[in-house]
């Protein structure tokens, strides 16, 4: 019998009702470095979205988030208006809290911003963000994996200077480590010096 791969504990993969969505997310996307515009407007959004949430929950909602933020193009979702924002505290299927729908409209605004500034929003990143991406050493445990780190801190207040909300530090902690800017599979993860 072959037995299956070691995956990080947050995966939930060897819990007794594991969650396919969150086992698919550690092994499919989660640390891999995203440069699309596109697809790292969404991350920033439902990390922003995922506040006091969790993030099992976002996964969950992340198709109808979709539909509702109409694929995340930013410059679709920085043409929203009161309108929109009615169909969205409306929509069931996604998180219906004024305060982050308001500031994922006015992120979109200040990406696209950033964006036309640095020439794309991944440029934007590569120029604040230490590559190669922050590996944890061979010795690391869960409890090594930091919240925040100085990149995000700094990350962070540079996004609000530029007129991001819902972006601490914490948050945008999370964002990096969704989208590859640091590598956080702990070491007997499958994943681990895996990611490209």
């Amino acid at each position: 019998m072959i037995e299956p791969p070691e995956r990080c504990a947050w995966a939930g993969a060897d819990g007794p009702n594991p969650d396919p969505l969150m086992v698919a997310y550690h092994d499919e996307e989660w640390g891999r470095p995203i440069h699309d515009d596109t697809e790292l407007f969404e991350r920033l959004a439902l990390e922003s979205f995922q506040a006091g949430l969790s993030w099992s929950t976002i996964l969950r909602k992340r198709e109808a988030f979709r539909a509702a933020f109409r694929g995340f193009d930013p410059a679709v979702v920085a043409a929203f208006d009161a309108g929109d924002r009615e169909r969205l505290m409306a929509d069931a299927g996604i998180v219906r809290n004024g305060a982050k729908i308001d500031a994922t409209v006015g992120n979109a605004v200040a990406f696209l911003a950033v964006a036309e500034t640095f020439g794309s929003f991944d440029a934007y990143l590569a120029e604040l963000v230490p590559a190669p991406p922050r590996q944890l050493p061979p010795t690391a445990r869960g409890g090594d994996i930091p919240a925040t780190t100085a990149a995000s801190d700094a990350l962070s207040v540079d996004l609000k200077r530029r007129g991001f909300r819902f972006v601490g530090s914490t948050i945008v902690y999370a964002f990096m480590q969704s989208v590859g800017l640091v590598d956080d599979h702990l070491p007997g993860c499958f994943r681990y010096r895996a990611t490209a």
